[in-house]
């Protein structure tokens, strides 16, 4: 029974381990992934710098896991547990940047494999890096209970204004993240590129990945104050509610962004507006669930 316990509690914590990694890969590699220049290279590139281009990741990444890595446990001292974890690490790189090319029709099933394969290295290089980095710029604290404690300590205080304030700050911070995150993509033109190749089933298949991703940043990987996130008591203050919520606050960000650059107008059809808002959508839902962790 022990034995039985101990292998459930070591596939939660390999899983954990894996979400983080991947939350990371997002928040690290998604920019790229609008960057028409990258998707050029990788279609043109030689299958030696395609090599090159995986060992440069794999020492890199190999001596970011020797000190902190995207696991708990941080530095082990062992090489070969280094090894694997870089291993894993830039197999989640390129399993995520190939979901998320799919996703947005930059590969299909019609794409030269030369190109598909290009295509996916140098993607998977930022996401790679994010994986390894997962801990570095997001320290988890999910066993900090002082905040915990001081908050519930007062709960009368909170309880009248508590809700609608919590809920401000989360728009707030969900328009922030969402702008840092995709301001920079909204002018280009990839955005009208992709919003044209991709049909409406793989619209709804970006809807449903951004609000994974969020939801994973937010309340599955284990960053920086996830327990508190959860003591928040916004109006949403659910998960699924909050993730929701916050995405459609992203997609009217995203929409706004657009109008500001030109690249949407008034008299655009509403198909338009809302293909447009779909695609710039998926950074902006990465860039809020970012911001939602910093309130």
């Amino acid at each position: 029974m022990g034995s039985r316990k101990q292998r459930q509690n070591a596939w939660k914590k390999e899983i954990d381990d894996l979400i983080r990694g991947a939350c990371g890969g997002f928040l690290f590699g998604i920019p790229l992934l609008y960057t028409m220049e990258v998707w050029w290279i990788g279609s043109s590139v030689t299958p030696l710098i395609m090599a090159v281009a995986l060992v440069l990741t794999f020492i890199v990444v190999f001596l970011l896991n020797k000190t902190e890595g995207f696991r708990k446990s941080g530095q082990n001292g062992r090489p070969y547990e280094a090894v694997t974890d870089t291993v894993e690490a830039m197999a989640i790189g390129i399993v995520c940047s190939t979901l998320i090319l799919l996703v947005l029709r930059e590969l299909t099933f019609d794409t030269a494999l030369k190109e598909a394969v290009g295509k996916i290295v140098f993607e998977s290089v930022p996401f790679t890096l994010g994986v390894a980095l997962a801990n570095k710029f997001l320290q988890g604290t999910r066993t900090s209970s002082s905040n915990s404690e001081s908050s519930e300590s007062k709960p009368h205080q909170r309880q009248k204004n508590g809700e609608l304030n919590d809920t401000l700050s989360d728009i707030g911070a969900t328009l922030i993240g969402a702008t840092f995150i995709a301001f920079n993509i909204a002018p280009t033109d990839e955005v009208s590129m992709l919003a044209a190749a991709v049909s409406p089933p793989w619209l709804l298949a970006t809807l449903v990945a951004s609000l994974l991703i969020s939801y994973g940043i937010v309340f599955a990987a284990g960053f920086s104050d996830q327990k508190k996130r959860r003591q928040q008591r916004g109006i949403f203050q659910r998960p699924w509610s909050e993730t929701i919520f916050a995405y459609l606050v992203s997609l009217v960000a995203a929409a706004m962004m657009l109008l500001f650059f030109q690249q949407l107008r008034f008299n655009d059809p509403w198909t338009m507006w809302l293909d447009h808002a779909l695609i710039l959508g998926l950074p902006a839902s990465i860039g809020g669930a970012a911001g939602r962790l910093a309130v």
